[in-house]
């Protein structure tokens, strides 16, 4: 069996839809793989930090392009590894968070991470969350989902993970730079976030984690 008869689940929406979470229940309950594609872009940020480069300075940014393209990354158990340093905290944080969305929108870094991130889909199936995974990545995923929560809603879930690791929290300021994320990722030019035309589209606002992930679950199992 080749790569291509491994079946995906992609799914895809916003900030703090809750995709993530969602994404490692439907994983672990199907036995299948899983595959946080944000992640891997934390990770880039992370070591951009480390190396104090700034994507707006051009030589600066050759070279971050040309780390996207050999990105040590790991996923083990439930750490995260660059270059063997566990950076799982690190990935986390809002300052991360906004260094990745900005590193997300230049065309050569997505590249670079395409096929680290192709190279998930092993058997006995897949499951990958993002923004552009069943648009980009798994074009031929037999279950496309976006899901989707308000803004309030998803600034109200980041406070409380901020909160959760012990650390303080600004709704405000997390309100708006949610609201400034999704604009920046619906209107880049290489893969904006929205939609696929064949996607099932799965508004979280008002929903239970484990309804959310049983839905999902019975669409899969429709098509798999």
């Amino acid at each position: 069996m080749n790569n291509s008869d491994c079946p995906v689940i992609a799914i895809d929406g916003p900030t703090a839809s809750g995709k993530g979470t969602v994404a490692a229940l439907v994983a672990a309950n199907l036995g299948y793989q899983y595959l946080d594609s944000g992640a891997i872009y934390r990770v880039l940020a992370v070591a951009v930090a480390k190396l104090g480069l700034n994507p707006e300075i051009p030589a600066n940014l050759l070279q971050i392009i040309a780390m996207a393209a050999n990105l040590p990354v790991q996923f083990q158990a439930d750490q995260v590894l660059l270059g063997g340093e566990d950076v799982s905290d690190a990935i986390r944080t809002e300052v991360a968070g906004v260094m990745a969305s900005r590193l997300a929108v230049v065309p050569e870094v997505r590249n670079g991470l395409l096929q680290r991130q192709r190279d998930f889909r092993q058997m006995p199936g897949l499951v990958a969350d993002g923004r552009d995974m069943g648009s980009v990545v798994f074009p031929d995923s037999v279950l496309k989902v976006f899901l989707t929560a308000s803004a309030q809603v998803r600034a109200e879930r980041r406070v409380k993970q901020i909160e959760a690791r012990g650390q303080k929290a600004d709704f405000q300021i997390i309100y708006n730079d949610l609201v400034a994320r999704d604009k920046r990722d619906s209107e880049r030019a290489v893969a904006p976030l929205k939609p696929c035309d064949d996607a099932l589209v799965l508004d979280c606002s008002n929903m239970p984690i484990d309804q959310v992930v049983a839905t999902i679950q019975n669409w899969a199992r429709e098509r798999i």
